[in-house]
């Protein structure tokens, strides 16, 4: 009886524990591990803006003192720069007007955790500045390109220094920022835009190496490939319906065949 009892108690404990053992845990703990794989899914977001492979994020730039074009009067001229000095893998995304307003390019900054650099004009981006707040809060770098967008060069100095002190005011009442960056409309500049640059608070002037046309990179100056240090311009496209994302998306491309990433140029200039 005693021996009957005993392989009751047996069996119901046997019967017990199997009925209490998961089925992932009969796999065993490397097939489980398949089923439930641990750690988060991998961002592919670089995929959805074209892209074979994420954006390698950017060096943290040296601490560097600004280099200021030569005096004038006694006065310090804003530098004149296309190019970064850097040894770091990185050039510089920049985009003119404000004409454009393409939401989806938004949403691709803030994704691929874009930096640019976005030079105003007033007369281009009409009244509402919103989709320019947006871009700030994400980081982009809200610079100056005059009220009007007109060629500066060979302009009386209270002109030029109406054109870009007004968009200094503008952009502060409009977005809180007080630029220290500016590029001359169509690139034209003189030694008087250098002077009344100076006396809004602009720093540098900023130029070009590099610019993105509806078809490919074409190069201003130096060798026809690209090198760290590049300013890049993604300008306004008039001859082709290709978004903002699109053209950005082309530049990136030959970005990453020459085994570089896109840096803040307010880091490497400010």
């Amino acid at each position: 009886m005693a021996a009957l009892l005993a392989s009751a108690l047996l069996l119901a404990g046997v019967t017990g524990c199997a009925q209490s053992v998961d089925p992932i845990e009969r796999l065993g703990k490397k097939a489980a591990e398949r089923v439930h794989p641990h750690g988060p899914t991998p961002d592919q977001s670089y995929r959805r803006w074209g892209l074979s492979e994420p954006l390698a994020r950017p060096p943290r730039p040296a601490a560097r003192a600004p280099a200021l074009a030569p005096q004038t009067a006694g006065r310090a001229l804003p530098r004149v720069v296309d190019h970064v000095p850097t040894h770091d893998r990185v050039v510089f995304l920049t985009y003119d007007d404000g004409a454009e307003k393409d939401p989806r390019f938004v949403d691709m900054v803030r994704e691929l955790r874009l930096p640019v650099s976005i030079f105003l004009a007033d007369s281009a981006t009409g009244p509402d500045y919103g989709h320019f707040a947006s871009l700030r809060k994400l980081g982009a770098g809200i610079q100056n390109h005059t009220l009007d967008h007109r060629a500066l060069a060979g302009l009386p100095y209270a002109g030029q220094r109406a054109e870009i002190c007004g968009q200094q005011a503008r952009l502060r009442s409009r977005l809180r920022v007080r630029p220290r960056l500016f590029r001359p409309p169509y690139a034209s500049y003189d030694t008087t835009t250098l002077r009344a640059a100076a006396d809004c608070g602009i720093s540098t002037v900023v130029l070009w190496r590099a610019a993105m046309t509806p078809t490919d990179l074409v190069y201003i100056r130096g060798k026809h490939r690209l090198r760290a240090g590049d300013i890049i311009l993604v300008g306004p496209d008039e001859t082709s319906a290709a978004p903002l994302r699109e053209r950005t998306t082309q530049v990136l491309r030959r970005v990453q065949q020459r085994g570089l990433t896109v840096g803040r140029l307010e880091d490497y200039l400010n």
